[in-house]
């Protein structure tokens, strides 16, 4: 994928998880109007809430490093190993930082 390409994605991206950010991280008193039995359920959704918004945040920092890497003339290189990431891996996540190799390792130590 050239870098135009990318970064008209990744920017796409950005602006997606900005909006979705913004409403995970949206005022909690609209759970104010359920009763005392739901209150299990609330937090059940929040607790929800809070894991996606973690994932979101993640995300968004995973693609800002993404256009970093783009501007840095490095997008497509393994930030590991040097070399370089798949098309079709770049195609399915262009925000992907490591070979499938290095990801694996990477995930493994986890």
């Amino acid at each position: 994928m050239n870098d135009a390409t990318a970064r008209m994605r990744l920017e796409t991206m950005l602006s997606e998880l900005d909006r979705s950010i913004g409403i995970l991280r949206g005022d909690p008193s609209a759970f104010h109007d359920r009763s005392a039995a739901d209150a299990g359920a609330v937090l059940t959704e929040a607790d929800r809430a809070r894991a996606m918004l973690d994932v979101a945040v993640r995300q968004r920092r995973s693609v800002l490093e993404a256009l970093k890497r783009i501007d840095d003339g490095r997008y497509g290189l393994c930030v590991d190993c040097g070399t370089s990431v798949p098309e079709g891996r770049l195609e399915a996540r262009p925000e992907a930082a490591r070979c499938v190799q290095c990801q694996s390792r990477k995930e493994r130590r986890r």
